[in-house]
């Protein structure tokens, strides 16, 4: 075990420029299937409105909506599942082939429900069959986003600043790419196309992108060591305890990690998927507007997480999570300043709250995944970062939704402040226990 020093070594600059770009190149490879697994999986809670009068028709546009959140959640409970699973799998064989799996059964899982016939068409078998593309979706997710940070910090361990920042990059141009389609499509068709097959677009466009994306990742080299692959870690002590025993003996950062994921998870999907189906399906607000300030909040995540990607280095990644988690304390209150009075007002709590989230969505995952050991990293962190997600992150759209339709705003707030405050806590904990871990081999 090794604590990390995040600051880059000097070296000259033509051959620090000349390592950057090598580092760009594999993060590259690794990160467009980032972008895509994003697009993909934020698509459904965007469009949910849409996707609840296709495939879960209710008494009203709020319970169809519901029924749609719902289903966006059980997607969640799969993901936890996979993430242990899949882990495991990439611990015991390797990283890359589970990361080209993961981005092949996402891409197939979009242009599935992007095709499928609705409700009024095959009755009750168009619900079941989003539903199993979702759980078959929250499978890949839970890998997805666990694995491959902890894939880009052992491809590159010696700045897991620039890693975070560059990976987060990719992640916010999904999220970003996710509502400027589908605010090009609402512009070029209407509200009134949209709802009635426009929605389908964003999902066979993401199914389709999924076959670059395999043709990029083929080309990814292993980071996990020969020696590591087929049986139990070979080498130290500490490895030769197995991945199994090493869950059990890094409990407490595991626990930090369910905390330290979903904690910011509930957060992101308030701003991602909450907030723009409270407005478009409880407070009928002009889909278009919608969508375009979303978009807008993209942007400020991915030229955001470049800025990052250049100054996270200098200092250590504990310090800048600590700041960055006790400030969304507050900042998550500006929910309140929303009531479906206007675009404009949506526009300013979603973008008075983006520069907060932006530092904590480009670091959580990194750090993360440096709370625990190479050897048990897959199925640890995955572990950890799919109960997060499915507990805290897959209900927070449906609890925000609810609680606001139910004349209860400042509870969801509270919720996800509690849940912030508790992951600086257990984080600091766990660190001091067990310390962090660098991606070498």
């Amino acid at each position: 075990m090794s604590k990390i020093d995040d600051l880059a070594p000097a070296t000259p600059a033509g051959a620090a420029t000349v390592k950057e770009r090598s580092h760009s190149r594999l993060l590259f490879a690794l990160s467009a299937g980032h972008a895509l697994e994003w697009y993909d999986w934020a698509m459904f809670g965007l469009l949910s409105v849409y996707i609840g009068q296709a495939f879960f028709p209710g008494a009203d546009p709020v319970a169809s909506t519901l029924n749609s959140l719902a289903v966006f959640a059980v997607g969640f409970v799969a993901r936890p599942i996979g993430g242990v699973l899949l882990g495991f799998v990439a611990d015991r064989v390797g990283r890359k082939p589970v990361m080209i799996g993961a981005v092949g059964v996402m891409a197939a899982g979009s242009l599935v429900i992007g095709v499928l016939p609705t409700h009024e068409t095959i009755g009750i078998w168009a619900g079941i069959i989003v539903l199993l593309m979702r759980i078959l979706q929250g499978f890949s997710a839970g890998i997805e986003g666990s694995l491959g940070a902890a894939y880009g910090v052992e491809l590159v361990p010696s700045r897991p600043g620039f890693v975070a920042g560059f990976m987060a990059i990719f992640n916010n141009l999904g999220n970003m790419l996710a509502p400027l389609t589908a605010f090009i499509t609402t512009a070029l068709i209407g509200a009134e196309g949209m709802a009635d097959y426009g929605w389908r677009i964003p999902f066979i466009i993401g199914g389709l992108l999924g076959f670059i994306v395999l043709w990029l990742r083929r080309a990814l080299p292993e980071s996990l060591p020969a020696s590591r692959r087929g049986g139990a870690a070979q080498g130290a002590s500490t490895e030769n305890q197995g991945v199994w025993q090493g869950v059990r003996k890094y409990w407490l950062s595991i626990l930090a990690v369910i905390f330290i994921v979903g904690a910011i998870q509930a957060y992101n999907y308030t701003w991602l998927a909450g907030l723009p189906s409270l407005a478009t399906g409880t407070y009928s607000e002009d889909p278009t507007g919608v969508f375009g300030v979303a978009t807008s909040v993209g942007v400020v995540l991915t030229l955001g997480a470049w800025v990052l990607s250049r100054v996270l280095d200098k200092w250590d990644l504990s310090r800048w999570f600590v700041i960055g988690r006790l400030l969304t304390i507050p900042s998550i209150f500006l929910v309140l300043l929303y009531s479906g009075n206007g675009v404009g007002a949506l526009a300013t709590v979603m973008l008075g709250g983006s520069l907060i989230l932006l530092l904590n969505m480009t670091i959580f995952s990194t750090v993360a995944n440096l709370m625990v050991p190479q050897y048990c990293r897959g199925t640890a962190v995955g572990l950890g970062y799919g109960i997060g997600v499915a507990v805290f992150g897959g209900t927070a759209s449906y609890l925000f939704v609810f609680l606001q339709s139910n004349g209860l705003p400042w509870a969801f707030p509270t919720y996800v402040a509690t849940l912030c405050a508790i992951s600086v806590v257990l984080y600091l904990l766990a660190k001091r226990q067990n310390g962090v871990f660098k991606g070498d081999k």
